[in-house]
Parts: C-alpha cells; structure tokens; sequence
C-alpha cells in the first residue's frame, strides 16, 4: 500500500489547518502534494502540503489526478465518509515527535 497516493485520507499534524482531515488531490514532486478538505466539509483549504506536515490514513477514496472540490466531496459521501472527514484528531507532542526522523546528530 503507498501511502502517499492520490485520493489517500490524511490529518494535517502542523500548522493551522492541525487535527483536521484532508485528502491527497495531486503529487506534485518528492517532497510535496495538493490537498484539499474540502474546505466547507473539513475546513482544510485546497493548497500544497509538505508530506512530513501530513500523516496518511488508511481510507482512500477514488478520484482522478487534479480533481477539484465538488468532485472529491461526491466521491466522500459516494464512499460514506462524510461524518468521519469531519471528526477532529486531537494533536499531541508524541504524535509530532513520532512524525519527524530523528537526525543523526542527536543520536550522539
């Protein structure tokens, strides 16, 4: 299973947007991706994400490549998700330090 896919479900672990469920719209390279909520669902706003800033979920809905946010939000209720996009992840430190790889020069 690759987790970073496009229509994979995901919770945003930084920034403004924290705690809340969105899902993968388009790759954009290694280390980037378009997401989206949609915004009037899960209050995320369609934008690029790092994907350390994301934490990818085991749910995946079916879109196409660059699928805008009328098409993603059918395709959430379509898969019966609508209720569970809309839940709240309470963020925590662990959470956040489980996220990040540890750097080898604080192994020293």
């Amino acid at each position: 299973m690759p987790a970073i896919e496009v229509g994979r479900i995901c919770v945003k672990v930084y920034g403004r947007e924290a705690g809340r469920k969105c899902v993968i719209v388009d790759i954009i390279d290694e280390n980037f991706v378009l997401v989206t909520g949609p915004k009037e669902l899960t209050g995320v706003k369609r934008r690029r994400a790092n994907i350390k800033h994301i934490e990818p979920l085991n749910k995946k809905i079916e879109i196409p490549k660059g699928a805008d946010d009328s098409t993603v939000l059918n395709a959430i209720k379509e898969a019966g998700l609508e209720s569970f996009m809309r839940e709240k992840v309470k963020i925590t430190r662990r959470v956040i330090l489980e996220t990040k790889a540890l750097k080898p020069s604080t192994l020293v």
